[in-house]
């Protein structure tokens, strides 16, 4: 068995300048900057503005800057993973475009799509390319336009979701950091109660599907919010058990960012105070795979090599889990 872990050696990130605020929202739907506070944690959120412009355009901006960063030519690149759930056409894949943005040309690139879990899982799947010995660089970008499919006079979503990308670097590690354990699940059971419903081979694009609104997202809130708090809580504390962790152990807990109530819930579960949790949603909203990586890039700063961080997500289907990283920078 090889002792070679994954580990992320460089993370950044890319928002839109435009800031939609929570008062430019009530000129555009029935809600006040009160209400979404106090029930989102949201302030505003970044909109990607311009004709032509997709999620591969800010996901090559993270991954320019990325390799930047770390020194990294693009011809190093041995794979590239896209987690979106807002890929900018049905094929070819976001990360294929991405790649061919930042003059990526040797490696193997796919889109991964499991909602607002899109970036956790990819990053425990780049870790198994790395750990087997197959890569020793696997960029993975976690890129959504979430603003391409909400309805603005929608008050029920439109108030969570924004624009950004973010992207981490995998290398092998032996020097005990890295990606240390994931815990992935999924059950179908949640896709009646987020889902975007016209668009793919069930119900192809027509007069009558734009008519109805069926390209935007639909969420019932209640059983989501329900089912997010359990499926991350439950997840945070088996991995701890699992490795005989305890709160102390741990710098810091990187939740994906839907909402402020669901993190505050999850923290409490999970007997994690509010100080070592990540926390941006009050000027990014619910940017779906890009959360956790803007989450990094964000506290990379005020993150020292070794330290325990455990990542957790939830999306649509459901899809949820939790990796353990031993930071490697």
């Amino acid at each position: 068995m090889t002792n070679i872990r994954a580990a992320i050696t460089g993370v950044h990130a890319y928002v839109p300048d435009y800031v939609l605020t929570n008062a430019e929202l009530e000129k555009m739907v029935d809600t006040n900057d009160e209400w979404i506070v106090s029930r989102t944690g949201i302030r505003e959120r970044r909109i990607l503005k311009g004709e032509g412009l997709a999620s591969s355009d800010m996901g090559a901006e993270a991954v320019k800057g990325l390799l930047a960063k770390t020194g990294t030519s693009p011809e190093e690149i041995e794979l590239v993973i896209c987690a979106t759930a807002t890929p900018d056409m049905m094929f070819p894949d976001t990360a294929n475009l991405i790649a061919y943005k930042t003059g990526i040309k040797n490696a193997f690139t796919f889109d991964l799509g499991a909602a607002c879990s899109s970036f956790l899982f990819s990053v425990a799947t780049g870790a198994k390319y790395i750990e087997s010995g197959m890569y020793k660089k696997v960029v993975i970008v976690g890129a959504d336009k979430m603003s391409s499919i909400v309805d603005y006079t929608d008050r029920a979503t439109c108030i969570l979701f924004g624009d950004a990308a973010g992207a981490v670097l995998l290398e092998p590690s032996k020097d005990g950091n890295g990606i240390m354990d994931a815990i992935l699940k999924s059950d179908g059971i949640g896709a009646e109660h987020l889902y975007q419903r016209a668009g793919g081979s069930l119900k192809p694009a027509s007069h009558e599907t734009v008519d109805a609104k069926e390209h935007f997202i639909f969420q019932n809130g209640r059983p989501v919010y329900k089912a997010a708090v359990a499926g991350m809580s439950s997840v945070v504390k088996e991995m701890m058990k699992r490795h005989g962790l305890s709160a102390d152990d741990i710098a810091w807990v990187v939740p994906h960012q839907a909402n402020l109530r669901i993190i505050e819930s999850v923290a409490s579960m999970a007997d994690f105070p509010m100080e070592k949790v990540m926390v941006n949603i009050h000027r990014y909203g619910n940017t779906t795979s890009a959360t956790l990586p803007l989450c990094l890039w964000e506290w990379e700063n005020q993150l020292k090599k070794g330290d325990n961080l455990i990542l957790t997500a939830f999306g649509g289907g459901y899809t949820w889990g939790a990796i353990w990283v031993k930071w490697a920078i």
